[in-house]
């Protein structure tokens, strides 16, 4: 496959690769406990979030499969979004493809594994922003620099 639709690809699969390897090697070789890495600020912990953002539709029954149902949708729009107008400048192309990327990584892990796997814990004092993970980072990257291109005018 060649062309804008191949690069795409290639970006969105290495996005979900790296999500996964990460996954991988937390699962495998994080001591009990978890790790500290920047005393006071970041942690590596071992979580498994059955739901979205934040836990949501963790206790909801059926929630797995809407949220796969939801990642599909999200995938097919943004490969949709990457081919047409949005996808014609280089922010708003490699936005969709981190979005497109990060959405497949967790997908992967809700089909394979019921389940996703979160390890990046972000805290401050008592203040603890809730594990994410390599997929959720690219997600997140990828919608910001859609915003950033909307206000701007830019798609």
């Amino acid at each position: 496959m060649t062309g804008k639709l191949g690069r795409f690809l290639l970006i969105a699969l290495a996005v979900a690769g790296l999500d996964q390897l990460t996954k991988a090697m937390i699962v495998a070789w994080l001591p009990a406990g978890g790790l500290e890495l920047i005393p006071g600020y970041l942690d590596f912990v071992l979580v498994h979030n059955r739901g979205a953002s934040f836990g949501v539709f963790s206790q909801m029954p059926g929630g797995r499969w809407l949220l796969v149902a939801v990642s599909v949708a999200a995938l097919g729009l943004c490969l949709w979004l990457a081919v047409g107008p949005w996808g014609r400048g280089r922010l708003g192309f490699w936005a969709l493809a981190l979005i497109c990327g990060g959405a497949l990584g967790n997908l992967i892990d809700r089909l394979r594994l019921g389940q996703v796997v979160d390890f990046i814990l972000a805290h401050w004092q008592q203040y603890h922003w809730p594990a994410f993970n390599v997929a959720d980072s690219a997600i997140t990257i990828g919608g910001v620099l859609l915003g950033w291109l909307l206000l701007r005018g830019k798609i």
